[in-house]
């Protein structure tokens, strides 16, 4: 039987091909939680698993996508202090689908194919860019789409969204 891939994941891997960025696919149940995805991820051991949240400032017109590896916790009043943006929580559901096209579970700077206006701004740990290649969900979590670091990066600058690396601990 063959599997048929999401439109979501469809869309992603059009825009990779597109931009000449070659990946490796790996489709799996969904794995809406890194604890969930960790039993399927063991399988891909080239690549840094990333965790991807969404924040909102307080006033709700700034959005910001923080990338970090899976396995760090994050503390929001730390990143708060360490950003300079002011008061961040997690942006609604309806945010994630109006400005990354993406449902909760799948958040991913793949979506960022979908942010025509540039609006979601990027911040990623620095260590990051030191890992060989990357893995997130290509916006649906029942796969994940590996990377290399380079082209992550070439990704990012041809969506055209501003980012930042930043040292998280």
């Amino acid at each position: 039987m063959e599997i048929s891939l999401s439109d979501r994941i469809q869309r992603v891997l059009n825009q990779l091909k597109m931009w000449d960025i070659p990946c490796t696919v790996y489709t799996h149940p969904p794995l809406p939680t890194v604890e969930v995805a960790l039993a399927y991820w063991k399988d891909i051991p080239e690549a840094t698993h990333c965790k991807n949240l969404f924040f909102r400032n307080h006033k709700g017109n700034r959005h910001y996508l923080v990338i970090f590896e899976c396995s760090k916790q994050l503390n929001i009043t730390d990143l708060e202090h360490k950003l300079k943006q002011g008061k961040l929580s997690f942006a609604s559901p309806e945010r994630m689908e109006k400005y990354l096209g993406l449902l909760p579970g799948s958040v991913s700077p793949f979506g960022l194919i979908n942010d025509q206006e540039h609006a979601v701004y990027l911040f990623i740990d620095k260590e990051l860019a030191g890992t060989l290649s990357l893995s997130f969900h290509p916006n649906d979590n029942t796969a994940s789409v590996v990377v290399s670091t380079t082209d992550f990066f070439r990704f990012l600058t041809l969506c055209g969204n501003q980012y930042e690396l930043i040292e998280l601990t």
